[in-house]
């Protein structure tokens, strides 16, 4: 089990250095950022007349109509494909320098738009399975919810891989599902202890800076009779944490095509020591 976890944290320090390899990737992340808020900014007015934000907030999912529950469902997929097609992207470029290649921007986005109809196939599965999950939590008491979560990490740990899948193994969304699920018995060690380290790393940053910021920001308000300063201290806070959440999100996309790698091809690229991937992806 030790060696297990030392393995994953090696593969999580790999990952780091082909983000610093290609530092251009952190591109992805930032494309998707904007997406988002498009895709949000542009369903804001008809969730509101629709009554579905008011619908939401309240709990009452029994109060969504047809065509609240219509624009809903629509803007779930749209989230879901702006994330995914960037995530693909970024999995894509990484693969190219895994391989021994030196990526370019362009080449991510040219090998998402490639596997266009399978990442919109995937994003309508997620966005399907996120809604039931949801309705289902908002529905069910504490151990409902608890089950539900329990559900919930099943389904994110057997499709880690599935954007890795669908854009090498040339697969549509459903067989990209089915063989995640497959990669899963070979790399779940891998994925969980790899991303909660790279999320207990990136949280305990981000504890840290609010720390730093907050508590002087706060001691200032008090001493200091000057908005100016509590404007930029807000301004570093926002810059900071923005900072923090896109260079998680690349790792954590880098790192994803990392495990994928070394599950189905056995690559090291360079950046993996031969003997680690001897050690934590056993071929049976």
């Amino acid at each position: 089990m030790l060696t297990r976890l030392s393995n994953s944290w090696e593969l999580v320090k790999a990952s780091a250095a082909v983000l610093r390899a290609d530092k251009e990737l952190v591109v992805y992340p930032i494309v998707s950022m904007i997406g988002v808020l498009l895709v949000t900014a542009s369903f804001a007015l008809p969730m509101v007349f629709a009554g579905v934000l008011d619908s939401l907030m309240s709990g009452k999912s029994g109060n969504i109509n047809i065509i609240s529950f219509l624009i809903a469902f629509l803007f779930y997929i749209a989230q879901y494909f702006v994330i995914i097609f960037a995530n693909a992207a970024l999995v894509s470029a990484a693969m190219i320098r895994l391989r021994g290649g030196d990526p370019t921007v362009a080449d991510g986005f040219r090998i998402a738009f490639n596997h266009l109809g399978p990442i919109f196939g995937y994003a309508l599965i997620a966005s399907t399975v996120g809604i039931i999950l949801n309705s289902l939590s908002r529905r069910s008491n504490t151990l409902g919810r608890i089950a539900v979560s329990l559900i919930g990490l099943a389904w994110n740990l057997a499709t880690f891989l599935v954007v890795p899948v669908l854009v090498a193994e040339e697969v549509g969304p459903f067989e990209a599902v089915k063989r995640s699920a497959q990669l899963l018995k070979r790399t779940w060690g891998e994925q969980i202890v790899g991303n909660l380290s790279i999320g207990g790393i990136f949280g305990l940053l981000t504890f840290g800076v609010i720390v730093l910021i907050v508590a002087p920001s706060l001691y200032l308000m008090f001493t200091i009779n000057n908005p100016a300063i509590l404007v930029v201290m807000a301004i570093l806070l926002v810059a900071s944490l923005v900072l923090i959440g896109l260079t998680s999100s690349t790792l954590s996309g880098i790192y994803a095509a990392a495990v994928y790698c070394f599950a189905a091809e056995g690559n090291t690229g360079g950046y993996f020591r031969p003997e680690l991937v001897q050690d934590a992806f056993r071929r049976k």
